[in-house]
């Protein structure tokens, strides 16, 4: 029996993780402190479809010996939980760094102390490259920015620099606990595998201002309110739908011989990428009409971002889902559940 633990299981992420490996039979414990917004309509969506099977702890990864309870006797940890909004990290630089350096490491401590010799998969960020990406020349085109440089043709990949000169608080601290997770494998043998997630979207996420701006960006439109786009909203970033990162998980635990101790860049790719303009386009074409205003640029911003998600082959991976199929999903799951927002 795959008894699992997710960090963070309410949220967008952990709560498709734990339909999804509950929907297979396994045990699953979701831990979480429902501070975001969504969580817990996200829990009482888990409760409301699973009878058994199913366990909520609610409790904080920033204290140990909750977590050490919960990962008792689990062979299988997603630790998904985080601070995950750069504007908050800039705001409240404490809070970010006891979430996201804390916090893991005490899931980290917690697994490596049980017997059961888990699997961990933690969710890292591209933002641990830092303001380097910003240095890869770009091209400015109508409706977004482009590399120029055919280095990157197929993206920034894992061995691009993290030595940045510029990082947010939000960067650094999700960088640290990129290196804990590594050198957990590396020193103590403990089965981690890293995911530099770029950004993911879909149903059961709650987007704001702050953090998963295709889901804000779909939601305000569809409640006819208005969007504040930072910069020029000429940014790239390749989007990944939740179905896919969801496959990326079980295919990379499943094949732990061959991806543990690495980090690999998850998300869409060279082939599903979008700009805030091309999703405000995109939004029109499924009939909605959004209302948007321009402000500033927001602290180091990356003017593109697109992973190079090649390395993601060697466990058997890609996503299947293009921007415009993954947002019509989106859109629908909204339009079905107008009620919750």
């Amino acid at each position: 029996m795959t008894r699992i633990l997710i960090t963070g299981g309410a949220g967008f992420v952990g709560c498709n993780l734990a339909e999804y490996f509950l929907n297979k039979g396994c045990e699953v414990t979701v831990f979480d402190n429902l501070s975001r917004n969504g969580t817990e309509k996200n829990l009482e969506w888990l409760r409301s479809n699973h009878k058994t099977g199913f366990e909520f702890i609610k409790e904080d990864i920033r204290k140990f010996n909750p977590l050490l309870d919960a990962v008792r006797d689990k062979n299988l940890i997603f630790h998904t939980a985080g601070q995950v909004a750069v504007t908050t990290s800039v705001k409240n630089p404490r809070d970010d760094f006891e979430i996201n350096v804390l916090g893991t490491f005490n899931v980290l401590e917690a697994a490596r102390k049980t017997n059961s010799n888990p699997i961990l998969i933690f969710t890292s960020t591209n933002k641990v490259y830092g303001n380097n990406v910003n240095k890869v020349p770009l091209i400015e085109k109508t409706m977004r920015y482009e590399f120029v440089d055919s280095s990157y043709k197929n993206g920034i990949p894992e061995d691009f620099s993290t030595d940045a000169d510029e990082h947010t608080p939000y960067g650094s601290s999700k960088y640290a606990a990129d290196v804990y997770v590594r050198d957990f494998f590396n020193i103590y043998g403990l089965r981690t595998i890293t995911f530099r997630m770029s950004c993911v979207y879909g149903t059961r996420q709650f987007g704001n201002e702050d953090q998963g701006w295709v889901a804000y960006f779909t939601i305000s439109s569809f409640l006819n309110k208005p969007i504040v786009i930072y910069g020029d909203g000429k940014q790239v970033r390749d989007v990944l739908f939740i179905d896919d990162l969801v496959s990326a998980f079980e295919l990379a635990y499943r094949k732990i011989e061959k991806t543990k101790g690495k980090a690999y860049n998850i998300g869409g790719g060279v082939s599903n990428t979008i700009s805030l303009l091309e999703l405000i386009g995109l939004l029109k074409d499924l009939g909605l009409n959004p209302r948007y205003t321009f402000d500033d640029w927001r602290p180091a911003d990356q003017k593109v971002y697109i992973s190079d998600i090649r390395k993601s082959a060697e466990f058997g991976w890609k996503p299947k889902t293009s921007p415009e199929e993954g947002v019509k999903k989106l859109l629908e799951w909204v339009k079905e559940n107008k009620s919750i927002f």
